[in-house]
């Protein structure tokens, strides 16, 4: 269980297509409090304030802490539950819009970055008590919200940009931008050349950071990408093998089966048998607690 306090603002969607905030709320979890493994329609940042817990994603599993965060994309499954012994408080926002991905991106965050750290917990705290406090029932008070909703943004990215600048500097940046580059194009017939000379560097170069920073060469966190997003296709679309090969930068599906095979350990359609089979155990046993 958890105690908490959430508002929601859907109808402002139509005044703020950009970057709309659909609702803000604070939580301080029970030991063991869980949620999911669910999928959600929108963005949603988590900012722990104080005690522990876990997040995944993916397959993927990050201990989060006070002074971090973690990001829920749309329409991917995660699951999080807060510790046994010292279970976590947080704020959150969730939110949509045409430019809520590029953001994002630009802070760094995305499906394959989505836990961050931030100083910034008295600041966020307070700003989402009077977020909390906000009705918003004319156009006054709908642009006074949604500059709250921006400044939760500025703080994060403020905490953000002075880890970067104290611990990684301007090579963290550029695996950042490679990064970014990656996701907006994965989908295309892209090489490390291409990521290379997108930020400016040499491919030689380029290597060395992602091996540096991510422990990975790039054309390793390229494949890994977008086998990632096959299984996310493979999860929640019924797109046949060939068209999820398709929209994940591969033109053969044949190659495009031995890379996930390579990767996860079975074929495309079987992952997607298996994930079927444990989401429907998952659900039968949910039906009976």
């Amino acid at each position: 269980m958890e105690e908490s306090y959430v508002k929601t603002w859907k109808q402002e969607g139509q005044l703020f297509q950009e970057l709309c905030l659909w609702y803000c709320g604070c939580s301080d979890c029970h030991p063991g409090h869980s949620f999911g493994p669910a999928a959600r329609p929108n963005y949603i940042l988590h900012y722990v304030l104080k005690g522990k817990g876990r997040f995944q994603i993916d397959n993927r599993t990050y201990e989060i802490g006070a002074e971090e965060g973690f990001l829920i994309v749309p329409n991917v499954m995660t699951f999080y539950q807060a510790d046994s012994n010292d279970p976590w408080s947080y704020v959150w926002i969730g939110f949509h819009g045409d430019a809520a991905e590029k953001l994002l991106g630009r802070m760094g965050l995305s499906f394959r970055m989505p836990t961050f750290s931030s100083n910034c917990g008295q600041q966020l705290s307070a700003l989402v008590a009077d977020m909390l406090g906000q009705d918003a029932q004319n156009i006054g008070g709908m642009l006074h919200l949604q500059s709250q909703f921006y400044q939760f943004f500025g703080y994060i990215a403020q905490g953000l940009a002075v880890q970067d600048n104290f611990q990684q500097g301007k090579q963290n940046y550029y695996v950042r931008t490679a990064v970014e580059f990656i996701e907006q194009h994965y989908a295309d017939s892209i090489k490390v050349t291409d990521i290379a000379e997108s930020i400016g560097v040499s491919r030689s170069y380029l290597v060395a950071l992602f091996q540096n920073i991510l422990g990975m060469p790039p054309n390793a966190y390229l494949s890994g990408f977008r086998i990632s997003r096959a299984k996310e296709l493979l999860t929640i679309t019924e797109m046949s093998v060939g068209e999820i090969a398709s929209r994940c930068g591969y033109q053969d599906a044949l190659v495009f089966s031995k890379a996930f095979k390579h990767h996860v350990g079975m074929t495309p359609t079987l992952y997607r048998k298996t994930d079927r089979a444990k989401q429907h155990m998952r659900i039968q046993q949910m039906k009976k607690m």
